[in-house]
């Protein structure tokens, strides 16, 4: 499988979703982090996912993020406009309005706490394609968040139905993903979901990285991908060296906690999370931004 016959690959920044001191959506802060990504170099962007706070925020502001971030990146990069719910119908109204807006992929998670079993995800999954079928879709499998775990024959059947485009492994399983690049059909992307391991996903083969870490280092991620995807086992690991701390560091308590810091602390926007979300406890504020000195961010 080649890169070239799969229609998104590189660095997806899992962006964060910039909120004033209030609790509410900080939409110009939204714009000026649009910009900020598209001239570092990120590929995709990637909005109102679990970095995005998409537990938290409510249905119109769901769609307006997604609304404003298709505005703003102007068809310069495309988005990928965060549509999971727990909820087929649910799921299908969000995939709707973003396939109305503009959005270029709808990212899909595994129906997350009720626990549905392989045909249930499988129907589900399926359902969303052919409702929104003009709006690709790229699967989710995050079973440390949603519980349920979409396993491989599953991915491979999902791979059949026609819309449905790629998936973000997150598990951080390398042997998942090797099985997954070796069987999958030509043309379904296969992403990484786990920034530590993202570098190992792509160098066997792998197409991208729905990233963490490039809210505070888009410029490198993208640089990481490109060496790994075409298979500079050198330079890719130069700039993972370099990464490491942040890859770790990011997670030192729930995401997106660390990284909300993160980005506040590099003046990119404001640092405000919603309940359940609390902030970064002070013990780990030294944590985070000593990975962000010793990989050269600060």
């Amino acid at each position: 499988m080649t890169s070239s016959s799969v229609p998104l690959t590189g660095s997806i920044v899992a962006l964060v979703t910039p909120m004033h001191e209030d609790g509410s959506v900080d939409y110009p802060a939204l714009r000026k982090l649009i910009d900020w990504h598209i001239a570092e170099g990120t590929d995709c962007i990637g909005v109102v996912g679990t970095t995005g706070e998409s537990p938290t925020v409510n249905v119109e502001e769901h769609c307006e993020i997604i609304r404003v971030a298709v505005e703003q990146a102007a068809k310069r990069v495309p988005i990928m406009a965060g549509c999971g719910a727990n909820s087929t119908a649910e799921a299908i109204e969000l995939a709707k309005f973003a396939k109305k807006v503009g959005a270029d992929t709808q990212l899909q998670v595994v129906p997350y706490y009720n626990k549905p079993t392989q045909e249930g995800q499988y129907q589900h999954f399926k359902a969303i394609a052919e409702a929104v079928g003009d709006l690709p879709t790229i699967l989710y499998n995050v079973p440390g968040r949603s519980v349920a775990d979409m396993q491989h024959d599953t991915v491979l059947r999902l791979a059949q139905v026609p819309g449905i485009i790629g998936i973000k492994e997150a598990t951080g399983n390398i042997e998942r993903a090797q099985w997954l690049i070796r069987e999958a059909p030509k043309g379904f992307g296969i992403y990484s979901g786990d920034d530590p391991t993202a570098v190992a996903l792509m160098l066997c083969g792998g197409h991208g990285n729905v990233s963490v870490t490039a809210n505070v280092a888009p410029k490198l991620m993208h640089e990481l991908c490109v060496a790994a995807i075409a298979g500079d086992v050198k330079r890719a690991m130069e700039i993972q060296f370099q990464l490491m701390p942040v890859h770790k560091h990011l997670f030192v308590e729930a995401n997106p906690i660390p990284v909300k810091w993160a980005v506040a602390r590099m003046g990119l926007c404001g640092g405000t999370l919603r309940l359940p979300m609390t902030p970064l406890s002070k013990s780990n504020e030294a944590v985070v931004e000593g990975a962000l000195r010793s990989s050269g961010l600060l």
